[in-house]
């Protein structure tokens, strides 16, 4: 007896399908769940806070997990061992409020004990912003400090007139995050990053 190769054809590709399908959702599944452990797991639930800024404490380190070093490549921070270089986040100001681009932040703060530091603003997308004259950042080169040590910045879209703060612009309006590296810090920090005495963020005006 002859069977129609049509409908054998037909019958394998009904029972097929459903099986695409579920691996398609399996594959789906487990790239979102990994993506979202890099974002938010090991690394993550490492975080120490100090005021509004944060670290890690096994970022650059090698007790680091595996969740932590994919982290460390996605976001491309805390790339370096804490033994030369620690980067300390803020993505809110000292009340717990998110950052703003268009809104202006007062930043104080001891100059951080440290070979070298640096002080950077980011969008929320990890890049710099298109600053006015490539004015991306401030350094232990460049901060004037006052009579007790400390360095004074605001950020916003608008240079101040007052020539006692630094200025990092933040054209736009989106999410602001900033970056405080310090390279080879003392061993003290190195051993406890939470040794830090943060600088305070605070917003000046209304925005």
């Amino acid at each position: 007896m002859s069977v129609n190769p049509s409908i054998n054809g037909a019958g394998l590709t009904k029972r097929i399908f459903p099986l695409l399908w579920v691996v398609l959702l399996g594959v789906v599944l487990g790239v979102g769940t990994a993506w979202w452990a890099i974002r938010n797991g090991g690394a993550a639930r490492s975080l120490v806070k100090m005021g509004p800024w944060e670290t890690s404490l096994l970022a650059g380190s090698p007790n680091a997990d595996s969740y932590t070093r994919a982290r460390v490549a996605v976001v491309g921070l805390l790339a370096l061992g804490r033994d030369e270089t620690i980067y300390y986040v803020a993505r809110t100001d000292s009340t717990g409020q998110s950052l703003r681009s268009h809104c202006q932040y007062r930043i104080d703060g001891l100059a951080p004990t440290a070979r070298w530091w640096s002080l950077t603003a980011y969008a929320d997308d990890h890049f710099l912003f298109e600053a006015p004259q490539n004015r991306f950042s401030l350094n232990g080169a460049t901060a004037q400090l006052d009579q007790r040590g400390e360095f004074h910045v605001l950020t916003g879209p608008t240079k101040p007139s007052d020539a006692a703060f630094a200025w990092l612009p933040t054209p736009g309006d989106r999410g602001l995050e900033l970056t405080l590296r310090l390279y080879h810090p003392l061993a003290a920090l190195q051993q406890d990053p939470r040794g830090l005495i943060a600088p305070t963020i605070k917003r000046d005006g209304a925005c």
